[in-house]
């Protein structure tokens, strides 16, 4: 075993220039990271010091004399840009098949089983920013009680509705129903729950959003650790991201700063094997808002709180920051950006410096991880341990 613990950090959307098909995504341009280093509020020393501005391609800010880790640009190989493909493909499967989208809003081949599932109506059903959905709809769904149906460039269903008109167990059933429906062709990502509070016409989103996932077709990371006797701990909406599979203990999150926070108190337990994080603000509240400055200082805050979780690493640790797609808030879109991630490794047993070059898919971290813990299985992915672990 060359590690006791790894720590996977997916900073969600924290993308580093577009890939070279970004055309098919209409995502030519996209550099999330070269969009937030132009902004007063950006400032991360300890990424600095760990290689992000020595990966290649990235020529956005100086770049580090002596990086104390090794680093690497990831490429997806998945035909997607979305959260649930990034993070498969981080676990260690491919995914050749997008899945699907709905730019003009779900069939009724869908609609008439949900409506018929719930009992209540439909309405919207359009690709639809959420909190505007919830501003345009919100009035009408709590005179009716209709469900507010609605989707974006991902593949996703989403369901809002007010917590005073839909209790939140009742949201959660109707995804539930939601996600045995969409199935096969239209196996969405994710089902997902955006309760709401408030009154018209100041509606907010609350925290109690949950995601229901398509389970992962190939083995994942997680799988083969569990097999293997390690845990598996998820961090944020790790665990909804996989539909919770073989994810044996799952801490959920508040925002980044929490997320960060609940990671370290995780550091002091006694554990073996993976803790896997994923930090979504990046994404959700700052990447889709297109708020450069805003998502600069969450860079920022984030990097105050690396130090931190640096400095308590034990000597058997293994830390991996990574991301699993773009969201340039620079660009005019609002959506996910097809881009080159950053791969930054870090630990007493990993060397300094080494320039892992372009990785050909992100899935050479999850075949990374089972080769720190000397699991022979293969994932779709190249373990580059070899490359950075020093030698003994």
């Amino acid at each position: 075993m060359k590690a006791k613990r790894v720590f996977v950090i997916v900073l969600d959307s924290y993308g580093i220039g577009e890939l070279p098909d970004a055309n098919l995504f209409h995502d030519e341009g996209s550099n999330t990271l070269g969009t937030i280093v132009q902004s007063e509020k950006y400032d991360t020393p300890n990424m600095k010091k760990l290689g992000l501005f020595n990966i290649e391609g990235v020529d956005c800010a100086p770049k580090e004399e002596a990086p104390i880790g090794s680093f690497a640009r990831m490429k997806e190989t998945s035909m997607g840009k979305d959260t649930t493909i990034g993070h498969w493909e981080i676990a260690g499967m491919i995914s050749p098949q997008p899945l699907p989208t709905y730019p003009e809003g779900f069939p009724e081949e869908v609609l008439e089983p949900f409506r018929k599932a719930t009992g209540r109506g439909v309405l919207c059903n359009l690709p639809y920013s959420g909190t505007e959905v919830i501003k345009e709809y919100g009035q009408e769904h709590v005179k009716t009680g209709d469900l507010i149906v609605y989707t974006s460039a991902d593949s996703v269903f989403q369901i809002a509705a007010h917590e005073e008109v839909v209790p939140l167990e009742e949201l959660y059933q109707y995804c539930r129903q939601a996600r045995e429906i969409l199935t096969g062709k239209h196996g969405v990502g994710r089902v997902i729950a955006r309760p709401f509070i408030g009154t018209y016409p100041d509606y907010t989103r609350t925290r109690h959003r949950h995601d229901f996932s398509l389970v992962p077709p190939k083995p994942t990371m997680m799988d083969y650790l569990t097999a293997y006797g390690y845990d598996t701990i998820g961090v944020g909406k790790i665990y909804d991201i996989f539909a919770g599979k073989n994810i044996q203990k799952t801490t959920p999150i508040e925002n980044n700063q929490d997320g960060m926070e609940k990671t370290m108190k995780i550091m002091e337990e006694d554990f073996t094997g993976l803790c896997f994080v994923n930090l979504v603000d990046f994404d959700m509240v700052y990447g889709h808002r297109n708020n450069v400055d805003g998502y600069a200082n969450a860079a920022t805050e984030f990097d105050v709180q690396l130090g931190q979780f640096m400095e308590k690493m034990r000597e058997d640790d293994v830390l991996i920051i990574t991301a699993d797609h773009g969201c340039d808030p620079g660009t005019p879109s609002t959506d996910h950006s097809r881009e080159y991630t950053p791969m930054l490794i870090y630990g007493d047993r990993i060397s300094a410096g080494v320039d892992l070059g372009t990785r050909p898919t992100f899935a050479d971290i999850g075949a990374t991880v089972l080769d720190l813990f000397d699991i022979p299985e293969k994932l779709e992915g190249t373990s580059f341990l070899q490359e950075v672990l020093k030698e003994k």
